[in-house]
């Protein structure tokens, strides 16, 4: 890979977050949409509901990020497969001898 090859990490990295924080508002949109474990109705009834919401968006949200940017980083990765010699070769054993350097 050369210089102008590699990809911008940190515009990457802010891109995918962004993908995951929109991909954890629709989840926790949907979790209060259809009150899983009751989860809607409790905040609903609670005054400070939108703290909660808040708090799940950003946790969900980061988790998410990071999952997306670690995916995109994974889905991104090169093989190195120009080392690899599947013509099957022999390999010879080298005595290496390792000596001290006591006195």
């Amino acid at each position: 890979m050369t210089q102008n090859d590699e990809p911008n990490l940190m515009q990457l990295y802010l891109r995918h977050c962004a993908i995951g924080f929109v991909l954890a508002a629709v989840f926790v949109a949907m979790l209060l949409f259809y009150d899983i474990a009751r989860l809607g109705t409790l905040v609903a009834g609670s005054d400070i509901g939108i703290l909660a919401v808040l708090i799940l968006w950003i946790l969900h949200g980061t988790i998410f990020g990071a999952v997306q940017f670690a995916v995109s980083v994974m889905l991104n990765a090169q093989d190195d497969n120009d080392d690899d010699d599947h013509h099957g070769g022999r390999m010879i054993p080298i005595r290496v001898t390792a000596g001290s350097r006591r006195r």
